[in-house]
Formats: C-alpha cells, sequence, structure tokens
C-alpha cells in the first residue's frame, strides 16, 4: 500500500470527501436530481478545495469497453474535468458498483483511479481512505462475487458482448441484488458490529492513523476507536447527501 501521498493544505483551503452517489439507479432520468444537486456542491467546493476525494460508486453501473463508455451523467464528468483541469486535484476510489473503471477517468480527466485502500497525508493527519467494500470480517457473499466480476474471464465474456445487451444486464444486476448494491442494510449495527469500524481496529494495532474513511455503508457515522483515532463514514447521495470536510485540523461531517 503505498504510503507516499502528502497533501499540504494551504490556508483557508480544506480536503473535501464524497461518496455513494449511485447516479443512474433506478434510472438516468430519476437520478437527474440527485446529479445536479452533487454538480452544485463541486461547484461550491471548489472555490477553496485543496483536494477532492470520491470514494466510489459515484455510478451505480459503470463499465469501460475499449471505445466506449456508459451514456449519461455528463454533467458530472464535465464538471470534475473543469475542476481537474484547474489545479485542483481529485482523487477517485473505485466502488463496487464502478469496479471496472479502466483507464477513462485517468486519460480523460486527469483523475487517478485506485482499487484498494490508500495512506495519505493531509498536512499532519494520517488519513486511511477506501471504498469499504469487501474489507473486515463476514460479507462472505459479496466478496465471492467480487472475485467473478473481477476475474479476466468475466470481463473478457462481459466485453465482447453488445453493450446495449450488457447495460441492461447489469442495470438489472445492480437494481434486484442487493448482495451487490448493499445499501439494504443501511442501518447502524453497534460499534463492535460495523466491520468497518472492526477493520479500522485491527489495522490501527499494526500501525497509528488519525481518520480511517470509507462510503460503501451508504450511513453517516462517526466512530471513536481510541483517544487519537476515528472511523468515518460518508453516508450518500441518496438519502443524506452528506460530506466530510477536513481544514488541517478538525475532519466534519457536514449535510449539503
Amino acid at each position: 500500500m503505498s504510503n507516499n501521498h502528502h497533501i499540504e493544505i494551504p490556508n483557508g483551503k480544506k480536503i473535501y470527501f464524497a461518496s455513494d452517489n449511485h447516479l443512474g439507479a433506478p434510472t438516468i432520468e430519476a437520478s437527474r436530481p440527485r446529479e445536479k444537486k452533487f454538480v452544485a456542491w463541486l461547484d461550491e467546493v471548489k472555490e477553496d478545495a485543496a483536494a477532492i476525494f470520491l470514494l466510489g460508486d459515484l455510478f451505480d453501473f459503470w463499465f469501460e469497453y475499449k471505445t466506449v463508455v456508459p451514456k449519461g451523467f455528463t454533467r458530472t464528468l464535465g464538471k470534475l474535468a473543469e475542476i481537474a483541469d484547474s489545479g485542483i486535484p481529485i482523487y477517485y476510489f473505485v466502488g463496487n458498483h464502478d469496479l471496472w473503471m479502466n483507464g477513462y477517468f485517468e486519460e480523460e480527466l486527469g483523475i487517478p483511479v485506485y482499487h484498494k485502500p490508500q495512506e495519505f497525508k493531509l498536512s499532519d493527519k494520517a488519513f486511511f481512505i477506501g471504498h469499504g467494500d469487501g474489507l473486515g470480517p463476514g460479507d462472505k457473499g459479496y466478496k465471492r462475487m467480487k472475485k467473478v466480476f473481477l476475474s479476466p474471464f468475466f470481463k473478457w465474456l462481459f466485453r465482447w458482448g453488445h453493450p446495449d445487451i450488457g447495460m441492461r444486464i447489469a442495470q438489472y444486476f445492480s437494481v434486484k441484488n442487493k448482495l451487490i448494491s448493499g445499501d439494504d442494510d443501511a442501518k447502524f449495527l453497534g460499534e463492535d458490529k460495523e466491520w468497518l469500524a472492526v477493520y479500522s481496529k485491527k489495522k490501527l494495532e499494526e500501525k497509528h492513523r488519525d481518520y480511517f474513511i470509507f462510503g460503501h455503508r451508504h450511513l453517516p457515522l462517526e466512530i471513536s476507536l481510541n483517544d487519537t483515532s476515528k472511523y468515518i463514514n460518508l453516508g450518500d447521495w441518496i438519502h443524506y447527501f452528506t460530506y466530510g470536510e477536513f481544514d488541517g485540523k478538525d475532519f466534519k461531517l457536514k449535510e449539503y
């Protein structure tokens, strides 16, 4: 896991975090008001952002063919391009709904994409950042499913189908199969059962981090792991419209 990410936050600037927009769910048209709200948020935070972290599941489904990406989300992609072009770094962590990112964000938008959690030093605080799927105890069915989805054979198979058919199959899975989307269980389970908090506590045994930041749970959460370390879940842009804001000293969960 890479340790060389360091961002110094200039005075008056902040770092912003958001996750789990699931644009396209249940349909592109139905998710458009949420998309416009997210773009309005991006427009506001770009005024004082030192960096923006997007922690996955921006789309309810995303698959990159060699020369084709899914239709839609023009406002979001255009806004991200504009912000990245202006010199504000954006970091993207793939979620379980956009596992199949394969260079489009890097090449088209200039946004680095991470498929695994990463360590970042933001000013002098240590952050452990990821989407959060498949980490910690349990969730065995999903972990098996993810292995299949990430297998070269599955990707090869999917790529050989016509994109229209592929997208229809994906839409069906995304909407029907809560095993993949995982937001059916968005109730607080108690600290000892929140698997991402359990995972974070375990990671603390090997090394101190000030903040563990994840998405995936669709539930805004802030849990103290010890006196100096916190686990934060960013919630989502479906029910909560919550985001994280870090000014170099304090991390705050806010609602837009």
